[in-house]
């Protein structure tokens, strides 16, 4: 077993002030397992971190890593031994940009045999949260309508293929450079840049979408909300467009909830959520984490049927951290940059 390895962010910096950390690996305890990292991957919420703006981020200075797939190494007490030589996948939240990790044993979900750690790691973060927003919050049903923003991204492409193995007809923003491959994928491609874009959506859907899905925030917001149909639902999940602001990190997110909550008080049956992946983790861990491994399942069992194409847009070792964040940043490439040991 070789030392340890991680990347720590000691604060706002740029991606070259990421820092390179040697140690002892660490021992699991109770309830825990060891895992070696084979992949972990670069997603907005690191990035939104590395600038100080994940409404939630923990103090600096920090290990990111919103989730990994690995092998485990070692157990703690109280854990099967069995699990040893088990490959599995966590999210984590911070921690996973490290060759190992201590999870609790609780929270890793197997990965069933023929999907590689990096396949597998492309639909982690992105697949638990795709699939609960399609079929928890919007309940998305054949012959169905609607909207993804960013549809090219790492959260978008996702609910792109889901929605599309169930059936729903899908209208989605993106670049134009993107359009011949959602085109390709049966999507309806629209410039997100465009000035006139919620004209250009009701003009496919002129009574309106069944769900919109819309991880940019701000303004835009009540676009997709005036989009839905009668009885639609809105699902917000992040604030993108305050990506590069300054102020509180916290305000975009409470104006976010405070919009859906009036939205939710209006009598014209349409629904509003913000969507996050932790909520009810700390009224009952144990259902959070059933349902955790139950849609993360559905989701590795959808990429088994075909149902799902794994997006890898580079994979790059640990230690060439700061290419990964700069490539992952930059806009350029289509899927999710992949760091492994």
């Amino acid at each position: 077993m070789n030392g340890l390895v991680e990347v720590v962010l000691p604060g706002m910096v740029d991606p070259e002030g990421l820092r390179i950390r040697h140690g002892s690996v660490p021992t699991p305890g109770p309830g825990q397992v060891l895992v070696r990292m084979e992949a972990t991957g670069v997603s907005f919420a690191e990035q939104q971190m590395r600038r100080g703006r994940y409404y939630d981020q923990p103090p600096f200075p920090f290990v990111p890593g919103y989730d990994l797939v690995g092998t485990v190494e070692a157990t703690g007490e109280g854990v099967d031994p069995g699990l040893a030589g088990t490959r599995v996948a966590a999210l984590l939240k911070v921690g996973g940009w490290a060759s190992h990790v201590l999870v609790d044993a609780a929270d890793a979900v197997p990965v069933p045999e023929g999907i590689g750690a990096a396949e597998a790691e492309t639909l982690v973060v992105n697949g638990i949260t795709a699939w609960q927003m399609l079929h928890r919050k919007a309940r998305v049903r054949a012959g169905q309508t609607i909207v993804v923003h960013g549809a090219n991204g790492g959260v978008g492409s996702v609910l792109v293929q889901l929605a599309r193995a169930a059936g729903v007809k899908v209208i989605g923003t993106a670049s134009t450079r993107h359009h011949e491959a959602l085109r390709a994928q049966g999507v309806t491609p629209v410039d997100y840049r465009a000035a006139d874009l919620a004209a250009r959506i009701r003009d496919l859907a002129p009574a309106g979408v069944d769900a919109v899905f819309d991880h940019v925030g701000g303004s835009g917001i009540t676009d997709s909300w005036h989009l839905l149909a009668p009885g639609g639902t809105l699902v917000s999940y992040g604030s993108a467009s305050t990506r590069d602001a300054e102020g509180s990190k916290q305000w975009p997110v409470l104006k976010l909830l405070a919009r859906v909550w009036l939205w939710n008080t209006l009598p014209n049956r349409r629904h509003a959520y913000f969507f996050n992946v932790w909520a009810g983790r700390a009224l009952s861990r144990s259902r959070f984490r059933s349902r955790l491994t139950a849609d993360l399942t559905q989701v590795f069992t959808a990429l088994q049927r075909g149902d799902l194409t794994p997006r890898i847009a580079a994979q790059l070792p640990l230690t060439r951290v700061a290419e990964a964040v700069r490539l992952a940043e930059s806009g350029t490439v289509a899927g999710k940059v992949v760091l492994h040991p």
